[in-house]
């Protein structure tokens, strides 16, 4: 018989779970100060972060090597290079890119409150494109939950399209929603095309971090030449008054971070479970939107309160749906020894009535 595996204590679990959440909401306000202060830059400081990035996972490949992969959290060795590699994970890395690039431009329109608003179609678009990925239909309790979650999205749009058309807070908030459900609806994509991209790299979330991460090196350059970023960064050297501490440390400080979401990515799947992760993301969306509040002084309407707690809810619902669909009972080992002595005596049984019937 094999033996499960150790399971993680809960310090581990409450380890991997703050160094998620830490991680990812340093991303988001970073981002934001960032795009604040630069948001005519967007696809170079998309550029610099995904170049960060690909050099610390070479760091750390190269680290795997020597006798400091003691003390690492992780082992990373780079993926070989393959055109039938590559060309099967294009699909996932260019979903992924897009995705990244609608989520940045709906970050520089509105503030962190809205933005978790706009994205709130992020579970509805999963559970619909995964339906027809899969071809298979979901859940009541699934359809449930994405209802719960499509309620809370409206109640917190409204108010873009009740405002006069002509105000430039509707026009802006009406882009910036636009931003938001494209990004929604292609990450989810990305997420359903993920499965099968993890397959073509031996399953390793930091393999497929690292393709992704060169590929959008590669591609954002051109973007950002053909987006004219070239003249506006050749016009920021030449101003006197140019302040680069924000850009410059906010991209170091992001890339680092991007790097280090791909880790707690990594280690939350041999740590926690994908429920963990669901209440996760849940409890990073309450906690971004009170550090909002207090960093950028983001204005929390009674809708966007609805909203966020409909959005919230539904999401947590949705967990629970998950943990109920597939039930998996667990016997216990003496019992299980017992059902293959039962199983081997009947099999034996079985050999010695076909012997007789033969002679």
């Amino acid at each position: 018989m094999k033996t499960d595996e150790p399971e993680s204590t809960p310090l581990q679990v409450a380890g991997v779970v703050t160094f998620y959440l830490v991680a990812a909401l340093v991303m988001v306000f970073v981002n934001k100060a960032v795009l604040n202060e630069a948001p005519d830059l967007p696809f170079t400081f998309l550029l610099l972060q995904s170049f960060i990035a690909v050099l610390l996972l070479r760091l750390l490949a190269l680290l795997s090597r020597t006798s400091a992969r003691a003390v690492l959290p992780v082992e990373f060795e780079l993926p070989m290079f393959s055109r039938e590699t590559l060309m099967d994970i294009l699909p996932f890395s260019t979903v992924g890119l897009t995705g990244l690039v609608f989520n940045t431009f709906c970050l520089a329109n509105v503030d962190t409150a809205f933005f978790q608003i706009a994205r709130g179609l992020l579970l509805p678009s999963t559970i619909v494109v995964s339906s027809v990925y899969t071809r298979t239909k979901p859940q009541l309790k699934v359809l449930v939950a994405a209802f719960i979650v499509t309620c809370g999205f409206l109640v917190g749009t409204a108010p873009t399209f009740t405002r006069k058309a002509t105000s430039n807070l509707s026009r802006d908030s009406a882009i910036a929603l636009f931003y938001g459900c494209m990004s929604s609806f292609v990450l989810s994509l990305h997420a359903v095309l993920k499965k099968s991209a993890l397959s073509r790299v031996g399953h390793s979330v930091l393999s497929l971090s690292y393709l992704g991460n060169l590929f959008m090196t590669v591609v954002l350059l051109p973007c950002a030449l053909l987006h004219g970023e070239l003249g506006i960064l050749q016009r920021r050297f030449q101003a006197v008054d140019q302040d680069w501490t924000t850009f410059v440390v906010g991209t170091l400080v992001t890339g680092l971070f991007g790097f280090l979401l791909g880790l707690a990515n990594s280690l939350s799947i041999k740590v926690t479970s994908p429920v963990t992760h669901m209440f996760s993301s849940a409890a990073k969306g309450v906690i971004q939107t009170v550090l909002g509040i207090a960093i950028f002084g983001d204005i929390i309407t009674p809708l966007r309160g609805y909203s966020i707690t409909i959005i919230t809810g539904g999401t947590i619902y949705y967990t629970w749906a998950q943990t109920q669909t597939k039930p998996q009972v667990r016997f216990p080992k003496a019992d299980v020894e017992k059902q293959a002595d039962n199983t081997e005596i009947s099999s034996q049984s079985q050999e010695r009535r076909r012997a007789k019937s033969i002679a």
